[in-house]
């Protein structure tokens, strides 16, 4: 029985294959383009592909262009490939600015992006690409029915930013570079008001321009301490009941006594 029941299953694969193989090298092009869609529908992408590639061209300036062109974007994000995905569909809006399937052709390709985009270890450019693609879309359609998922997906872009420029400056701390920790600190706050790393970086800002301002020069210090206590000040206003309030206070007393002593 198991036997009969393999045989059947590769007589079946067998015809299949051949099936497709008589469509691809014979068929004329309405078939190719039936069995092109098809595949597309069934989830037999690898299949789609070469068929809906000789199409595009036998096609151009007709009719079905459209839908070729459209479901040759969708194939290549069905098949995982999400840099030519992205190239297609960004195209394909670009060609067919009024298509019924512009919309989502736009947001197809922010999704290629979004999925491109690495962990927060890694260069982060596809991520603000992402972001941007995203904010593009919303602004060409406002009232679009994904825009809530837009703005999820920014959400978590961001997100991904903020660990990656909170680890940077927290690194330029470890490593004595307080400027470029300054800015990279002041970069999330700015970017993102509601980071849940919110209190780690205003904390780590306060230690920062405190350290900063005691390697700085003596016409300077004055200032850079001033930013330091103002900055102590900003941490209370936000986390007023912080459990990290005594670590921002010795930072505080530290710069406020260098102030004092300067007086």
């Amino acid at each position: 029985m198991r036997t009969l029941l393999m045989f059947l299953v590769l007589a079946v694969a067998l015809s299949s294959c051949s099936e497709y193989n008589k469509i691809l090298k014979d068929g004329t092009q309405s078939e190719k383009l039936e069995a092109a869609l098809r595949y597309y529908n069934e989830g037999e992408c690898y299949k789609a592909l070469p068929l809906l590639e000789e199409l595009i061209g036998l096609y151009r300036g007709k009719e079905e262009a459209e839908q070729i062109y459209f479901t040759y974007a969708q194939v290549h994000y069905c098949i995982g490939d999400f840099y030519l995905a992205n190239y297609y569909f960004k195209n394909f809006t670009k060609s067919y600015p009024t298509s019924a399937y512009a919309e989502e052709s736009l947001f197809l390709a922010a999704m290629c992006s979004y999925k491109l985009s690495p962990p927060h270890s890694l260069d982060q450019d596809l991520t603000r690409l992402a972001i941007s693609e995203f904010q593009v879309f919303v602004d060409r359609f406002p009232d679009a029915v994904l825009k809530d998922s837009c703005n999820t997906m920014v959400e978590t872009l961001n997100a991904k930013l903020d660990t990656k420029q909170y680890e940077v400056a927290a690194l330029y701390v470890k490593t004595e570079k307080y400027k470029s920790a300054r800015v990279a600190l002041q970069e999330v706050l700015d970017r993102s008001p509601g980071t849940p790393y919110r209190e780690d970086v205003m904390l780590l800002l306060i230690e920062a321009n405190t350290l900063y301002a005691e390697r700085s020069i003596e016409d300077k210090k004055a200032a850079r301490y001033g930013e330091a206590v103002e900055s102590y000040f900003n941490f209370v206003a936000y986390f007023p009941d912080s459990a990290r309030l005594k670590e921002a206070e010795a930072w505080y007393n530290r710069a406020q006594s260098a102030l004092d002593a300067m007086k």
